[in-house]
């Protein structure tokens, strides 16, 4: 079974089990789990249904990017020089047609309706939010809309091999800008002179990158749904937390300040990119000079944690599990209190989603599978000294995990 049917199957599963005719999806990480396209600014959509085509309803300069998705594309003009008009009124008219075309004028329609983190795809982006619902009953009066948050959730977190090793090729790309980053920090550099060391080829190095260690990857090339397409958007963001800012890295957001890095600091970079909509979630902590007896102290439990989290990873295991295993090293070695957050969550779809699955959380009762895929990240953060973590990306294997971000694995004194 080829990747594009694996997903294709689990879709229509989906469907059948809620009872829907189809999905109709506009924020840009469920049109690009529908289709493998991911919208730029926010006002295409996705028709999914359970036994037709999948349509794509597109604004015409995005045609080039939807056309490499899986869908049928149907292009509209969301404006022009002989009327003013607004995102919705522009894609109903299309919307309607293709809602016949498909005969869902009377169907049981899913669609997204609660709170949502949504990756920035552009400087500004259009949400239809509430106005979905509404645009939906108004060229469909006779459908029936349900609620779909929980089954597109569900369809996030457990991906297929073409969206690991999509996933996979946008760690490669972080790889090679922390390598290129990682050599420019040095004392005086503010710190947001440090996070723009390592931002910078982030698209540099990623636009038009062709994954060339995916011929490595065991059965890469055997899977028909694997490819070695190059890379047609890439970017992110890079924080960085020196001094005494690292102990406030546990925080909600990570912030570069103005502040110039000195000789003993410990600097936290913090990395969230992107390729083609596939997302990162990154840390490496490096300390400029040598490393003394307490930050090696601190090294040392960080890195026994991570070993402890990763050796949990399996299928079958609760979520839980991964951070108790993490937390206890930590709690051992007396940095239990200074472990301020969970240990990870989902990424893939996004980057900076707390809630998607699986939450590594000391109360989750949720079940990893081969498949999923997320970050681990231990930290240890102590007001007036500093703070450091190390954050990796992992995927579930039948037989344990895949480390995705397997680059700079050890205490770096730069």
């Amino acid at each position: 079974m080829n990747d594009e049917s694996q997903r294709v199957l689990w879709l229509r599963e989906g469907l059948a089990q809620a009872g829907l005719d189809a999905l109709v999806c506009a924020l840009p990480m469920n049109v690009l789990l529908l289709s493998g396209y991911w919208p730029i600014v926010g006002i295409s959509m996705a028709l999914f249904t359970a036994d037709g085509p999948l349509m794509l309803l597109a604004p015409e300069d995005e045609r080039e990017l939807a056309d490499r998705g899986r869908g049928q594309v149907r292009t509209f003009s969301p404006g022009s020089l002989n009327e003013m008009t607004s995102a919705v009124e522009a894609v109903r008219e299309p919307l309607r047609e293709v809602m016949r075309t498909l005969g869902l004028e009377a169907g049981r329609i899913g669609y997204e309706q609660g709170a949502a983190f949504e990756p920035v795809s552009y400087a500004s982006m259009h949400l239809y939010g509430g106005a979905l619902p509404q645009l939906l009953q108004d060229v469909a009066p006779r459908c029936t809309l349900v609620p779909a948050d929980d089954l597109l959730t569900r369809q996030r977190t457990v991906k297929t091999p073409e969206e690991i090793a999509r996933i996979r090729t946008a760690c490669h790309i972080a790889e090679a800008a922390f390598e290129v980053g990682v050599q420019k920090i040095r004392p005086g550099l503010s710190e947001t002179e440090a996070a723009e060391a390592f931002c910078g080829s982030l698209s540099s190095i990623g636009v038009g990158f062709r994954d060339e260690r995916a011929l490595e990857h065991p059965g890469g090339l055997d899977d028909p749904g694997v490819t070695l397409s190059r890379v047609q958007r890439a970017g992110g963001f890079v924080f960085c937390m020196s001094g005494l800012n690292s102990a406030a890295a546990h925080g909600a957001y990570a912030r570069s300040r103005c502040k110039r890095l000195a000789p003993g600091n410990l600097v936290l970079t913090h990395c969230n990119s992107y390729a083609d909509g596939f997302w990162t979630d990154i840390t490496r902590t490096y300390c400029l000079g040598a490393i003394d007896d307490q930050k090696r102290t601190m090294y040392e439990a960080l890195f026994e944690a991570r070993a402890a989290a990763l050796a949990a990873i399996r299928p079958g295991a609760l979520a839980s599990s991964v951070d108790a295993a993490a937390r206890a090293v930590l709690t051992n070695r007396g940095f239990g209190a200074a472990f301020k957050h969970p240990t990870g969550h989902g990424v893939g779809f996004a980057a900076i989603d707390h809630n998607a699955h699986p939450r590594l959380h000391p109360r989750s009762q949720e079940v990893l599978e081969e498949g999923m895929v997320f970050n681990v990240e231990p930290g240890i953060y102590l007001d007036g000294f500093g703070g450091m973590r190390h954050c990796d990306m992992v995927a579930v294997t039948a037989g344990g995990y895949e480390l995705l971000t397997a680059f700079q694995l050890e205490a770096m004194a730069i």
